[in-house]
This record gives structure tokens, C-alpha cells and sequence, in this order.
């Protein structure tokens, strides 16, 4: 789907082809399984759904053209690479003086299969300050919280996908968590 639509563009733009049937197979092995983990790193670096999806689909233009150029055994660290490196460039094309976050829409949310209603409305209400809190923290804070948290990359992962030393990848987790850690304490003492 998201290399058809590539295809489709490539051909818009009158460049050559970008792909074989079997490179095209290739890429969807690869690359379709971690479109979850691009998507959530992307919706938390841009803070909202629609930039999210524009950094994505970059990401997977830029992977599918690249695809020959993968040398590692981890694509995922490769994949979360370019959507980051996706992502820094997109924020040089449409930087703006102050960033808007939008919390994540209640479709995004992973929930219980059967909570009640007073654990949705909980569960809501923590995801929407955590959102808030997270969109507060320094951009190279939540990559690594993200990344570690939630991708639960390791050490070496993380400092593979934001080209810096683990040491200083085990330093901003650190800071981030404490970070995170106060501002969700000052939050609960203003509520």
C-alpha cells in the first residue's frame, strides 16, 4: 500500500521507478511490520497525527529508496534512523516559534478489552497529562524516552538511532525520567 502509493509518486514526478516485484516484496517483510513503531516516534517528536503521517511517509520513501543500502541486522534501528533523521528534516522546513501538541486521539490509546467506565475515564485522563507533560520536555529527552520506553530499544539501539554514545543516551534517560518524574509531581500537587 505505502509503496504503491511511492511508486505512484515517483512516476508523478516523472522519475525513474524505484523498485522490482521482488525488491518490492523485500521492503514489505522488512519494513511493514515496524510501521507501528515509525508512527508512535514520529507522533511523539512532531505532536500530532498529521505531521506524524507526513514524517512517515517520508521515512518509507526514503527507506524504500535506500533499501540496498541496509548493511545491518537490526531494520528496525534502521527504519527508527531515518524516521527520525525524517523528522529533523521536517522541522528545518516548517519550523515555527512554538510547536502545537495535540494528544493522541482516543483511537491511539491501548486500552483494556473490557475496563469500566471509571478506569476508561482514569486511564484517559493519565494518557492526556502524560501527553501534555511528555510534549513539555526537551525533543532529544522524549526521542529517548520514547525509544526506550515504549520501542524498548536498548542502550545501544537508542544511541545507534540518535547518533550519540550510550553513555550520553543512559544520561538523558536519566534526566528525562527525572524530568518527567517532576513534572508530574508539581502536576498533582496543582490538581
Amino acid at each position: 500500500m505505502l509503496v504503491a502509493a511511492a511508486l505512484a509518486v515517483t512516476a508523478q514526478r516523472g522519475m525513474k521507478p524505484l523498485a522490482t516485484d521482488a525488491r518490492t516484496r523485500r521492503f514489505d517483510l522488512l519494513a511493514m511490520p515496524h510501521l507501528d513503531a515509525a508512527f508512535r516516534l514520529a507522533r511523539w517528536l512532531t505532536g500530532n497525527t498529521a505531521d506524524a503521517e507526513d514524517v512517515v511517509q517520508d521515512a518509507y520513501l526514503r527507506a524504500f529508496r535506500y533499501l540496498d543500502a541496509f548493511r545491518g541486522d537490526n531494520f528496525r534501528v534502521w527504519l527508527l534512523t531515518i524516521v527520525r533523521n525524517s523528522f529533523l528534516d521536517w522541522l528545518k522546513d516548517n519550523r515555527s516559534s512554538r510547536q502545537l501538541f495535540q494528544p493522541a486521539p482516543p483511537d491511539l490509546d491501548w486500552t483494556d478489552p473490557g475496563p469500566s467506565p471509571e478506569a476508561m475515564l482514569l486511564d484517559r485522563i493519565d494518557s492526556e497529562t502524560l501527553a501534555a507533560l511528555m510534549a513539555q520536555l526537551p525533543a532529544e529527552y522524549r526521542e529517548v524516552l520514547i525509544l526506550r520506553e515504549l520501542e524498548e530499544l536498548s542502550y545501544k539501539d537508542i544511541a545507534a538511532v540518535t547518533d550519540v554514545p550510550p553513555g550520553t543516551v543512559m544520561s538523558r534517560l536519566s534526566r528525562a525520567r527525572l524530568a518527567l518524574r517532576k513534572a508530574w509531581t508539581d502536576h498533582e500537587k496543582k490538581s
